[in-house]
């Protein structure tokens, strides 16, 4: 297996936290329905590759995504995969579902402009808002006890409205905050971002009073600078990143939108850098060309193709 020469960098972290979307949000946007015991084979191998936190399902109404209508079936196949599991749900209806399949990480998704909300959720900004105020409240009270993420789209710019002002994307990190989510994950929903704007973004944020270690990034990569936006990040002290293995996934509402950051490339520049993961790429890459396979076509992460090829 060939591996990156390793040479730190000053000024990064030392270990990094990869929060895993490929089952979630890579596979929501394929066209063929994956069978529920190649999705729970998938996660399982995700965690045995090294990642420790795994995004599983979705409990959207299955109308709206039917690729994930399976979530009841899921969850039993994986309660004993060694991986924080955390799933999205989008109102009480779907928390409900989730608590009673026994997930302790559930994540809400918002938007910082009015054409996604109103594209994605049918609501006005205040309006999903408002939605969201007693997901998260149940999800937190002591008898569920559950952490919250609260996903926020459209960050950086948006297809319909073009840029987006940060005062814009601050105001809704605040409130979702405010209302009791413990993470934010920056969403670069149409892959827009430089790194520039990443470090003036995250630099306004701090400003805000809101601390590194309550943000995390996920960028996508329409216009080839994923990787060098997630630097970006990490040099200003973020150390959660989102990616989704192989590649996979994009974004349903957002036509112009491109697949995630491939987890593998992600790797790969991590390992070279220094930073600790506990990703093992060899079984990661390894498990992308098996989903790649029950998919029906090669995984876009260039990483996967390059270390693939040197396999064969």
């Amino acid at each position: 297996m060939t591996l990156p020469m390793t040479v730190p960098a000053p000024g990064l972290p030392a270990r990094v936290r990869i929060h895993e979307v490929g089952p979630r949000d890579g596979l929501q946007n394929e066209k063929a329905l994956v069978p529920v015991a190649i999705k729970a084979e998938f996660i399982r191998r995700l965690a045995e590759a090294g990642l420790t936190t795994i995004e599983a399902t979705s409990f959207v109404h299955p109308q709206w995504v039917p690729q994930l209508a399976d979530a009841e079936q899921l969850m039993p196949l994986i309660d004993d995969v060694a991986a924080r599991l955390p799933v999205l749900v989008p109102n009480e209806r779907g928390l409900d579902r989730a608590l009673a399949l026994g997930a302790r990480e559930i994540a809400v998704f918002a938007s910082a402009t009015e054409s996604f909300a109103k594209a994605n959720l049918n609501r006005t900004v205040d309006g999903a808002l408002e939605m969201f105020e007693p997901v998260v409240a149940k999800a937190k009270a002591k008898d569920a006890g559950a952490a919250v993420r609260g996903y926020l789209s459209m960050c950086f710019g948006d297809p319909w409205e073009g840029q987006v002002p940060i005062s814009q994307t601050v105001s809704v990190s605040r409130r979702l905050l405010d209302m009791g989510c413990d993470e934010i994950s920056l969403g670069d929903t149409i892959g827009v971002a430089t790194p520039g704007h990443v470090r003036e973004l995250l630099a306004t944020l701090n400003e805000a009073g809101i601390t590194n270690d309550r943000l995390a990034v996920h960028f996508h990569d329409t216009y080839g600078q994923a990787l060098a936006n997630t630097l970006a990040a990490l040099q200003h002290g973020v150390t959660t990143v989102d990616a989704s293995a192989g590649g996979l996934g994009g974004c349903p509402y957002a036509k112009s939108a491109t697949g995630n950051l491939a987890t593998e490339d992600l790797v790969w520049m991590l390992d070279g850098l220094g930073i600790e993961t506990g990703v093992d790429i060899g079984r990661l890459t390894a498990t992308s060309v098996w989903m790649a396979r029950h998919l029906g076509r090669p995984s876009p992460s260039r990483t996967v193709r390059a270390l693939s090829q040197k396999e064969t």
